[in-house]
């Protein structure tokens, strides 16, 4: 259905991700419609890309739980305790997903909203460079009506220095409603 949507509507993949890519964060933006979820999944599909997003377990539930699992929802229990009985962080338990996977494409909107936020949760960084996996970073231009995931970043540490990337890497990317659109001017810097 949503590869159908897709290309009736004009849309196209502009670039794909490798196949030689098994694991990795694949991150989204802009976010700035409900729409952006009919288009990305159109490009998962035109793409044949097997590609998961977290979810609270609390989701995962009669009547969606079956349309949820076969979209790539992987349910993740916040409250779950580590080995020393305290709470894992949600960076650590995402992170920690990867370690039980082969293969692993997880999908995280950093912008957490469709509304104009101002600063980008920055989480999935932390996750990537915990996990030791790279950075994917996906678009979704209503400009040009493309969709793609084009650059591949692997986390080095410098926090600042990689979020510049990503920061310049969005900046020429037209959301639907663009004004909703954002980028973190702290870590643009």
């Amino acid at each position: 259905m949503f590869k159908l949507i897709y290309k009736l509507l004009g849309w196209k993949v502009s670039h794909f991700l490798s196949n030689d890519i098994k694991k990795c964060v694949i991150v989204v933006a802009p976010h700035t419609s409900n729409w952006d979820f009919i288009f990305g999944m159109g490009a998962v599909s035109v793409m044949k890309l097997n590609q998961r997003f977290i979810i609270k377990k609390e989701w995962i539930r009669f009547p969606i739980k079956k349309l949820m699992f076969s979209l790539g929802a992987l349910p993740i229990d916040r409250n779950k305790k580590n080995s020393i009985d305290e709470k894992k962080s949600s960076v650590d338990a995402i992170a920690d997903l990867f370690k039980d996977h082969n293969e692993l494409r997880l999908v995280i909107t950093p912008e957490g909203t469709r509304s104009r936020v101002e600063k980008w949760k920055t989480g999935f960084y932390y996750v990537a460079l915990k996990a030791n996996v790279p950075i994917a970073l996906a678009f979704i231009n209503y400009e040009t009506k493309t969709c793609g995931v084009d650059k591949i970043i692997y986390p080095s540490g410098d926090f600042k220095a990689d979020m510049k990337q990503i920061m310049d890497y969005y900046k020429n990317i037209k959301g639907k409603n663009s004004e909703n659109f954002s980028l973190d001017l702290e870590l643009s810097k």
